[in-house]
This record gives C-alpha cells, sequence and structure tokens, in this order.
C-alpha cells in the first residue's frame, strides 16, 4: 500500500490543493484541487506530482479554443469528430461512454493534443465524410490502432455487427442494406425490434402498408 502523504496548500500549475479526501481504488490519496478559474476538482495525487493534471480542464479548452479560432477551424468537422472521440473515451456523462471509456477504450496521449491529431488525420486518408475506425475494437484510439473508413467498413468491423442469413445468404446488415439501397441504420433498427428474413428488406412503403394491415 502506498505511503501516506498531505498535499495541502500546494500547487500544482493552476490548481491549489485544498484537502484531502480519501483514497482511490488503487489506495492512493485524492485531493480536492481549486483552479484559477474557480472550478473544484477531486485529484489523484501521483497526477499531480506527475504534473499529468494542472487544470480543472480548462487549460486544454482554451488551447483547444485558441488552435481552432486561429487556423479557422472552430466548425470544420473534424473538430467534432475528435471531440466526440474525447467525449465517449474520456467523459462518463457521455451517452456513449460505457461503450467505449466504460470499458476501458482509450484515446492515447498524444491525441489529446488537438494539433497532433489533425495533423494525422490529413496525412492518413482523411476526407470529409469518413469516420475514425479502429482496426481492433479491443484496443483504444492511437496511430497504430486506427483508420479512416465509410460508414459501411466501419459498421463492419464494429463489435454490434451481426451476420443474417436470408434465403441461404449471409451477409453482414450494412452488406445488405446496400444491396437492397435501404439505410443502415434503418435495417438495424428493423433488426433489434427483431424483425428477421425478408422483412428486414422490405421497402418504406411497403412496410407501412404491412404494418397497416396487422401483418
Amino acid at each position: 500500500m502506498p505511503k501516506a502523504y498531505d498535499l495541502t496548500g500546494q500547487k500544482f500549475g493552476r490548481l491549489t490543493v485544498l484537502k484531502c479526501t480519501g483514497q482511490d481504488k488503487h489506495h492512493d490519496n485524492t485531493f480536492l484541487c481549486k483552479c484559477e478559474c474557480g472550478n473544484e476538482k477531486v485529484v489523484v495525487g501521483y497526477r499531480l506530482k506527475n504534473g499529468h493534471t494542472q487544470s480543472c480542464g480548462c487549460y486544454n479548452k482554451e488551447v483547444t479554443s485558441e488552435y481552432f479560432t486561429k487556423h479557422g477551424l472552430s466548425t470544420e468537422p473534424l473538430y467534432f469528430v475528435w471531440k466526440a472521440m474525447i467525449a465517449r473515451c474520456g467523459k462518463p456523462k457521455d451517452p456513449n461512454y460505457f461503450r467505449y471509456g466504460g470499458r476501458g477504450i482509450t484515446v492515447c496521449k498524444e491525441w489529446h493534443d488537438l494539433e497532433v491529431f489533425y495533423k494525422w488525420s490529413l496525412e492518413n486518408g482523411y476526407t470529409e465524410g469518413l469516420e475514425i475506425d479502429r482496426v481492433n475494437n479491443e484496443k483504444g484510439y492511437s496511430p497504430e490502432n486506427c483508420k479512416w473508413a465509410t460508414r459501411a467498413e466501419q459498421l463492419r468491423n464494429t463489435r454490434r455487427n451481426v451476420l443474417v442469413e436470408i434465403n441461404g445468404v449471409t451477409k453482414v446488415l450494412s452488406d445488405w442494406a446496400k444491396e437492397y439501397g435501404i439505410k443502415v441504420n434503418t435495417v438495424q433498427y428493423r433488426y433489434y425490434r427483431g424483425d428477421r428474413g425478408e422483412y428486414l428488406l422490405r421497402p418504406i412503403k411497403k412496410e407501412c402498408n404491412w404494418r397497416l394491415k396487422g401483418a
């Protein structure tokens, strides 16, 4: 068990330690800190001592805002890709956190720097409309494990993807959707609603008539 220590009164970056609040699951001390911006934040001791955490998060937000404002990228689609990736891996309140950060999926340290991520994206085939895809879904976001892919390619690689057999032919949902000219989200919705076989691929108008007739 780590030796007990107290950082009360010490300052780390923008954070001033107010008091010790207990220990985390690894038995390291945790501390309530007040940021220069006025916010308070509980931080694990080792993150303060090694310089990993130096603000309540306001510093990173300021750097991000300044970077995109400076380069005119604040409305670029790539900014929102980056922002969503960081949120689903690092913010428990994000609706997708349980599928990512909640099961150990992280964003590599260098990609927390927006400029580094932006540069990698442009050098590795990013064009508007593509989505970032992890090659190994059990590993996190990093240059070694990511590529840019179309929506259909990404769905083929997702943990939620399923193989469906229709008339003796087996394909993934996204391939069936493409072949029949139906939106992937529509086919997924029908599948998880309980539809199977040819009902998955009914044209929208026919499906409506079928539902109205109670078939």
